[in-house]
């Protein structure tokens, strides 16, 4: 059962793979005009505060224009102006309302962007206000003809839904204001390097995971009740039913099926198939926290497995363990309730590292050999699926789906943190898969340096996990420079955990060893037994 929810939970996180994103999802069209002096602004969000009879209602987002003056980025350097309704609404003509120092509110079609906002402006408006005729933000460019074009108003788009509410507002006879700019965004939100340290904590736990839940002392009872809770549920790192090796032909399977998967996504994304992700994650993340808690509780106490209960289809369980798997439940199902609440990147993260620690002790890579296939291939298909998907497809396919479906609901198979110090906020984001794939590298490269007694500098271990720090650190400066932007974040993390495997093995002419570990003839059971039986006959 662990091996087949293993490989549910490896599949879906692979699919994952490119959610290194950042800031919000306000996505604007592509825009071939060329630039001229005037009409070479910057694309810029704007900020949209607005009140009604006095009263602060809810901020939300526009896009600025190609053209036009640009809006201030301090807040106390922008000005409240009373809105008025263009007439006739498209603000194609010179309008019959009154719009001399005030915001001119009209509706997109029927002429340029550069028309309504030039008739605006001899009306004597201050700014003007476009409403979508749908949801998202389209960039208003310049007519191909653009040289004379003097416009020195702002000019701002806004969503369909805000703008009937303004209009509404409007023509029940209440006073509307609006405040407009467009905050910088920094450089850096040092919110990232909580998920950095997320992500390499992760890891460094899973590879010392058997070290920090082994028992202080050893007794008989104890390694009886150890056996007993391995039954229920308990993962213990030298149980090889419990362990999942991983082969080459294994590794290609999963990112063909992945990318089958993918595409299904892609043309049937829909609530019903967000709520079978959001079922899988609960149940992976249900099992991994229990399977945590388990191992920490029964390291201090152990004793606390000695009390049983014997239930249909279960046998005979620990109440321990029915406890803290009553707790999960109950963890997990809250966070389901909440999950769109602004707290609930928490009860998502705990969960899902409580879940990746468990899969980097099921999951083992043999050898390098394995580990190169399995990369490599997830290596291809990331950048595949965000880059050179478009050529194929109208929109890149893994985008598309890391946002999840038109209700909202997105894949959880994600650690998420809000970026505190961004003033459009949104969240910074990094899929399981760019912590389980090099996880298990890192993981087996400890391995190797326990087995083979190696430590600090002259294993593979801290380099590879320096590596992969600093992989992550390319990822989110690649994330910066492409304005928040999806990133194929195992672009960065192959080439700084397996590239570096491989020439530290090369220079220390350990290559061949690392390429066929594990593979080396050993004398097996099968081979003892029957020199066992000879013995007996004689």
């Amino acid at each position: 059962m662990a091996s087949g929810l293993l490989r549910l939970v490896l599949l879906v996180s692979l699919i994952a793979l490119s959610l290194a994103r950042g800031g919000n999802d306000m996505v604007l069209d592509t825009d071939s005009t060329p630039k001229t002096p005037s009409c070479n602004n910057p694309y810029l969000m704007a900020k949209v505060k607005n009140w009604v009879n006095g009263r602060e209602a809810e901020t939300f987002e526009g896009a600025g224009a190609k053209f036009g003056a640009l809006l201030p980025s301090e807040k106390e350097n922008a000005v409240k102006l009373p809105v008025v309704i263009s007439n006739p609404l498209n603000g194609c003509n010179a309008s019959s309302s009154k719009l001399s120092g005030a915001i001119a509110l009209s509706a997109r079609g029927d002429c340029e962007f550069s028309v309504k906002a030039q008739v605006a402006q001899s009306g004597a408006a201050k700014a003007l206000v476009v409403i979508n005729d749908d949801e998202g933000l389209a960039k208003m460019a310049c007519p191909e003809d653009s040289t004379s074009l003097n416009i020195s108003i702002f000019v701002v788009m806004i969503p369909k839904s805000n703008g009937e509410a303004l209009k509404k507002s409007i023509q029940d006879g209440k006073k509307v204001e609006l405040l407009l700019y467009s905050p910088k965004r920094p450089v850096v939100d040092f919110s990232v390097v909580f998920l950095w340290l997320m992500a390499v904590g992760t890891i460094i736990v899973a590879s010392f995971w058997s070290k920090i839940t082994a028992p202080e002392k050893s007794d008989e009872r104890y390694n009886e009740l150890a056996e007993k809770e391995s039954n229920a549920g308990t993962a213990k790192d030298d149980s090889e039913d419990d362990v999942m090796n991983l082969s080459v032909k294994g590794a290609v399977c999963f990112v063909i099926t992945a990318s089958v998967f993918l595409l299904l996504l892609y043309f049937f994304m829909s609530t019903w198939f967000v709520w079978v992700l959001i079922v899988l994650f609960c149940i992976g993340g249900i099992e991994g926290m229990h399977n945590c808690l388990l191992s920490l509780i029964l390291r201090k106490w152990r004793s606390g497995g000695r009390k049983t209960i014997t239930l249909p289809l279960l046998d005979e369980v620990s109440i321990l363990s029915l406890v803290v798997l009553a707790l999960c439940v109950g963890f997990a199902v809250f966070w389901v309730v909440t999950r769109r609440a602004s707290y609930s990147w928490v009860g998502q993260d705990v969960l899902g590292i409580c879940l990746m620690i468990t899969v980097l002790q099921i999951a083992r890579l043999p050898n390098i050999k394995v580990a190169t296939v399995l990369l490599c291939c997830a290596f291809v298909y990331d950048i595949f699926w965000v880059f050179l998907s478009p050529l194929m497809f109208k929109d890149s396919v893994m985008v598309v789906v890391a946002k999840g479906d038109s209700s909202g609901e997105g894949l959880p198979m994600l650690l998420r943190i809000p970026r505190f110090f961004d003033p459009w906020g949104g969240q910074n984001m990094l899929g399981f898969g760019d912590v389980l794939f090099p996880g298990l590298l890192i993981v087996f490269s400890y391995r190797f340096d326990k087995e083979n007694k190696k430590r600090g500098i002259s294993g593979y271990f801290l380099w590879l996990v320096i590596g992969y720090g600093i992989g992550l650190g390319f990822t989110y400066l690649g994330l910066y420079l492409m304005n928040g932007n999806g990133q194929p974040a195992l672009l960065y993390l192959v080439p700084c955990t397996l590239g570096v495997t491989v020439f530290l093995g090369l220079i220390r002419r350990e290559l061949k060893q690392l390429w066929d570990y594990g593979t080396e003839p050993e004398v097996s059971r099968s081979t003892i037994e029957p020199a066992v039986e000879g013995t007996r006959s004689v």
